[in-house]
């Protein structure tokens, strides 16, 4: 009797993860069915020790650094040689420093090295999922490591890409990887949406955050997104496959992908 081993599978996905962060392909493995393949390649971040260990806030060099050649760029190189049908970039604040076209040269520049294989990254899929879930306001959730002025950038982000942005600051929840509890962090989100917010962004792809999705979209009566969610949908669709089969992780894997 032959038992599944791996290799029959529908689609695989390519992530680029900080070295020591383990948070991306734990959550997009979690989420993806069993047909998924998830693929990690290691890119080194400055801000993380052994360990996956951080200091309380996280400083804006290593985050702009992370982007740049060449680790990525070599690390996307590598990825694109393995039989990946897509690759997904798993940072979120790299996007809030450089902006919105930084963010899409950083894509094209990475898709080059990928040989033209199609590449998605977190803040970008985070835009396309509030225009497929139909969402103008928006509360921004980021991770306590996030400092306010990291947070602020990531309401410029928002703000230039047309969204009005009714809250926008980190959780003060413990400082820290491992310390976050899915029940706080349900808890703190839903005590700090604004009436006027028709969405919930929850930023930082090492935030552990998809667990809570569909009790957050329960409390509030929104559409919950979070970084690791939005990167696998927008994955899935730029590799040409379905999301649908995904239940229990929002509404979003029920909306189409728009133009």
């Amino acid at each position: 009797m032959w038992h599944a081993d791996g290799w029959d599978v529908r689609v695989r996905l390519g992530v680029l993860t900080p070295h020591a962060d383990v948070g991306p392909e734990s959550e997009l493995r979690a989420m993806a069915p069993s047909d998924v393949g998830i693929h990690a390649a290691r890119v080194p971040f400055g801000a993380m020790r052994s360990g996956g260990q951080m200091d309380a806030t996280i400083p804006l060099g290593p985050v702009r650094a992370f982007a740049e050649p060449p680790h990525v760029d070599d690390a996307a190189e590598l990825m694109a040689a393995a039989p990946v049908d897509a690759i997904a970039f798993a940072f979120t604040s790299s996007a809030y420093v450089i902006g919105a076209r930084g963010e899409a040269d950083m894509l094209t520049r990475l898709s080059q090295r990928a040989r033209g294989l199609p590449l998605v990254a977190t803040c970008a899929a985070a835009v396309q999922a509030l225009h497929a879930v139909g969402a103008t306001s928006i509360c921004l959730i980021d991770p306590p490591w996030f400092d306010a002025a990291l947070s602020e950038l990531g309401r410029a982000y928002y703000q230039q890409a047309g969204f009005e942005v009714t809250f926008a600051g980190p959780c003060s929840l413990p400082s820290g990887q491992q310390l976050i509890q899915p029940r706080h962090l349900h808890d703190w989100v839903a005590e700090h949406v604004p009436d006027t917010a028709e969405a919930v962004v929850i930023g930082g792809n090492g935030f552990r955050a998809v667990s809570v999705i569909e009790a957050l979209e329960r409390t509030t009566a929104r559409p919950v997104l979070t970084a690791n969610q939005v990167l696998l949908w927008a994955a899935l669709h730029a590799a040409g496959s379905e999301t649908r089969d995904i239940v229990h992780y929002g509404q979003l894997f029920r909306a189409p992908m728009h133009p």
